[in-house]
């Protein structure tokens, strides 16, 4: 490697705000970066607070693209008050285990050896079980069905119950821990997941469930906040409707209202249709050629100025 050049300055990735090194938004509820905080009046807000004093934790569960995630880690901004060391984010996914969430050894930073870590899940517990205040401490858990959950939790999964918290119990190192009543879980999970009959097993008697499903009403008024012309968000708003019907038959078509969250005009709105929502309603429709075919065909309808209505048999454009 060549030495550096006299006088210039060295950039880190930091500097620059690119790569691996680039600082990761804490709390952040939405991937669009323009996301607005949850009101406080929010009625799913105010639903899932009513429900933390019944439930331990409560469930959000829908198809891709119904908020879910946003409204989980928004909800526990608003339930802590924005202090962020009394709530923790965690994704599950297939590798995910009991090591990561609960406690595990862990290679030391020297390499020297491994050495007992916590896991988030036990962390949490513990700043909760100190909280002088005892105030609410919030963990916050995506993709649930997308990990096994029995493994994850271990005995944990019998505690988290609202019945059963603090009720001592031993973990593999031989220390003993309780679950405290001010913590609570919210967890997301698509209800077309492998592991979801997993998951209705074990938290289906301990947490509330909330579903949440593709909502015109959101999209309309994210369409008009976008300034998208009203004669194309109705076109847009018809196929919505329509596409969304099937969804009671064929669970996969399902089209989330956030699917559309960046659209603001035609070029963006095909933008999506290309790069993101024709490899879903392909995947949903693969079985069903005729149903694709009406489904597709009405998506273009949107650009020819024509309301979503009666079947065609027309060929759609893939120009468009």
């Amino acid at each position: 490697m060549s030495s550096p050049i006299p006088g210039a300055r060295h950039l880190s990735a930091d500097d620059l705000g690119i790569g691996v090194a680039a600082p990761a938004v804490a709390l952040q509820g939405s991937s669009a970066p323009d996301a607005s905080p949850l009101d406080p009046k929010n009625p799913q807000f105010l639903e899932i607070a009513r429900l933390r004093e019944q439930f331990g934790g409560v469930i959000l569960t829908g198809p891709p693209g119904t908020s879910k995630s946003w409204l989980a880690k928004e909800a526990a901004v608003l339930l802590v008050d924005g202090d962020k060391c009394r709530t923790e984010f965690i994704q599950f996914h297939a590798s995910y285990q009991f090591e990561d969430f609960m406690e595990g050894f862990r290679p030391k930073k020297d390499g020297s050896g491994f050495e007992p870590r916590k896991g988030v899940f036990l962390s949490l517990v513990k700043r909760a079980i100190e909280d002088p205040e005892n105030r609410l401490h919030v963990l916050v858990i995506d993709e649930l069905s997308r990990a096994d959950v029995g493994r994850v939790f271990g005995e944990a999964l019998t505690y988290v119950e609202r019945s059963k918290r603090n009720i001592p119990f031993s973990l593999p190192s031989g220390d003993e821990l309780t679950i405290p009543s001010n913590l609570y879980i919210i967890a997301t999970m698509n209800p077309l997941d492998r592991g979801v009959d997993d998951v209705d097993a074990a938290f289906e008697r301990r947490f509330a469930k909330i579903e949440m499903l593709p909502d015109a009403d959101v999209l309309r008024e994210r369409l008009n906040v976008n300034g998208v012309p009203d004669d194309l968000a109705g076109r847009l708003l018809a196929w919505f409707g329509k596409t969304n019907g099937r969804a009671k038959k064929t669970p996969a078509a399902s089209v989330g209202h956030a699917y559309f969250w960046s659209v603001v005009d035609e070029d963006s709105l095909r933008d999506v249709w290309n790069y993101q929502l024709r490899y879903l309603i392909e995947r949903a429709f693969k079985y069903d050629e005729p149903t694709l075919k009406e489904v597709v065909g009405g998506w273009f309808k949107i650009f020819e100025g024509t309301v979503v209505g009666a079947d065609s048999d027309d060929e759609p454009d893939e120009t468009q």
